[in-house]
């Protein structure tokens, strides 16, 4: 919309010659500049006072570098609206090509960096410093995943290193033998060979029971069978824990690993307590918690394994936990964070176990071939068989708990 022209002012004399500029009256009410001048520019409310000279006022507001006088606005070349508004757009380029050229304006368009405080500098070089440690090539070489590609032709699927476990028998052993003492009942329930699944309570803060198993019938067994146990996906993600349990034996728990293994004829180790076994306070020990829906059993009916209750004892002693917190330490990636009488006063020692007397007894097999492996699929069957089993183990441990005279003795 085509903006309107100011009117021209110029009064015109009696014999028809136009007066000078200087010789026409002074507006005094603005009367004749209102009906003419005002109403014309829109929305007919006054842009300028009606008691000050308009063309004066048009002029000095402008201060662009063309300089248009008043006699230009007479003679209607430009509005008073195109010259205020080309003004303005010429100071908004004025503006835009001082940013664009990294030239500030003002003081307020000066670009402020926060101040770094002593502690996030602190924190920023301990995680690069770790990051630097993670991403390095003796870590991965040492305790990553990468460092059992360079024996890949021993490594089976499952992460087992014969090589380590060698280098590891030694101190296995003495912990097997002397630092827990450990005691073994029953082991002739467990088949010479095929496959079986031993299915037993989780004992202490620290999931090390299924390596005690798997000892256990190394060394006891006469046919020194070998075992594999089920772990929490948590324990792989322990430092150093995690990837040193792998190599000895220890293969993550879900359906698929245990079905492939028993295929294979092993002896699988299961724990149905899973981390609530484990994580169990002081005062609660050897009561057993709920063995989940069964899943051990589907996968015995499955494979048709015989299943061999076990009760581990000494556990809940070597690791006390008199409180823990569940919440806060998921924050830090771990499952929880165990309250013991060392930990976490000493530090990492504080998770060494304390030398008790440990108790590994094997009951009689529950066999389950007389159900086919679409049994599996049988809810009342499934629930069952786990109540059984739960009391077999509830019964081993009464009795053995019953036979120890003392925690260390």
């Amino acid at each position: 919309m085509t903006s309107p022209r100011i009117p021209q002012p110029i009064q015109s004399e009696p014999d028809g010659s136009s007066a000078p500029p200087s010789s026409r009256p002074p507006a005094s009410s603005g009367e004749d500049l209102d009906a003419e001048g005002f109403d014309a520019l829109g929305i007919g409310t006054r842009v300028l006072p009606p008691d000050e000279d308009p063309f004066y006022d048009a002029t000095a507001a402008y201060s662009g570098e063309d300089n248009f006088s008043a006699a230009e606005l007479l003679e209607g070349e430009r509005s008073l609206e195109e010259v205020s508004v080309e003004a303005r757009i010429k100071e908004i380029e004025a503006r835009l090509d001082g940013l664009l050229n990294s030239s500030p304006i003002n003081d307020l368009d000066e670009p402020h960096e926060a101040p770094v405080t002593p502690l996030e500098t602190a924190r920023h070089d301990a995680v690069d410093a770790t990051r630097e440690l993670l991403e390095s090539d003796y870590y991965r070489r040492t305790w990553g995943r990468g460092s059992l590609r360079e024996q890949e032709n021993e490594v089976d699927a499952f992460g087992l290193d014969p090589t380590y476990e060698k280098n590891l028998r030694p101190a296995l052993d003495f912990l097997f033998k002397r630092y827990f003492r450990t005691r073994v009942e029953g082991v002739e329930n467990v088949p010479a060979r095929g496959r079986a699944m031993v299915v037993a309570n989780h004992s202490g803060a620290l999931p090390i029971d299924g390596l005690m198993i798997r000892q256990a019938l190394r060394l006891t067994h006469p046919a020194a069978r070998d075992a594999r146990w089920l772990a929490e996906d948590f324990s792989f993600y322990l430092p150093f824990i995690g990837v040193a349990m792998n190599r000895v034996g220890a293969v993550r728990a879900c359906p698929e690993n245990g079905e492939r293994l028993l295929a294979k004829g092993h002896v699988v180790s299961v724990f149905p307590e899973g981390t609530e076994g484990i994580k169990k306070l002081y005062k609660d020990r050897y009561q057993l918690q709920r063995f989940g829906r069964g899943g051990f059993v589907r996968l015995a009916l499955r494979t048709q394994s015989p299943i061999i209750p076990c009760a581990v004892i000494g556990g809940e002693e070597a690791n006390p936990i008199l409180r823990r917190f569940d919440n806060l330490p998921k924050v830090l990636g771990v499952e929880y964070l165990p309250i013991t009488p060392t930990f976490p006063w000493l530090g990492p020692l504080g998770l060494l176990p304390l030398p008790t007397r440990w108790s590994i007894v094997f009951g009689e097999p529950i066999s389950v071939a007389d159900y086919g492996p679409a049994a599996a699929s049988d809810h009342v069957l499934v629930g069952r068989i786990s109540e059984r089993v739960r009391a077999s183990i509830a019964a081993l441990l009464d009795g053995g708990l019953k036979r120890r005279k003392t925690v260390f003795l």
